[in-house]
C-alpha cells in the first residue's frame, strides 16, 4: 500500500483550486474570515500560554502575643490606644467609601447622559 499513490500536494492542491472555483465569492469571504479568526484565537492561546505565571506574594499578618498574667486596667488601657487607631481606620475607610460612590455616582450620571 503506498501513499503516495492516494495523496500527492499537486492533486491536494488541485482539489482545493476546484472547491475554491465553484464557490460563491461571499462564501470565499466567509471563509477566509474564518480562517483568519481561527488562527487568531490559536496564536493567542499559544502567547498566553508561555506567558510566566504571575509571582506569588504572601500576605503576613502578624499577632500579637500578650502575657497571661496582664491585669484588667492594662487590658483596657491597650483597648483604648488601639480604639484610636481602629476609629481612624474606620473613618479612612468611609472617606475612600464616599469618594467611590461619587465617582460611581458620575459615571451613571454619564451613562443616563447617552441613554444607557
Amino acid at each position: 500500500m503506498n501513499l503516495r499513490q492516494y495523496f500527492s500536494p499537486i492533486r491536494a492542491f488541485r482539489d482545493l483550486r476546484s472547491y475554491v472555483v465553484t464557490r460563491r465569492p461571499h462564501q470565499i469571504g466567509f471563509m477566509a474570515l474564518s480562517l483568519v479568526l481561527s488562527y487568531t484565537m490559536i496564536m493567542g492561546t499559544l502567547d498566553v500560554s508561555r506567558m510566566p505565571p504571575p509571582a506569588y506574594h504572601r500576605e503576613i499578618i502578624y499577632v500579637q502575643q500578650w502575657r497571661a498574667d496582664r491585669t484588667d486596667a492594662e487590658i483596657i488601657a491597650q483597648q483604648k490606644i488601639d480604639g484610636v487607631e481602629q476609629t481612624r481606620q474606620e473613618q479612612e475607610l468611609k472617606r475612600l467609601q464616599a469618594e467611590r460612590k461619587v465617582q460611581l455616582k458620575k459615571l451613571d450620571n454619564t451613562l443616563k447622559s447617552f441613554g444607557i
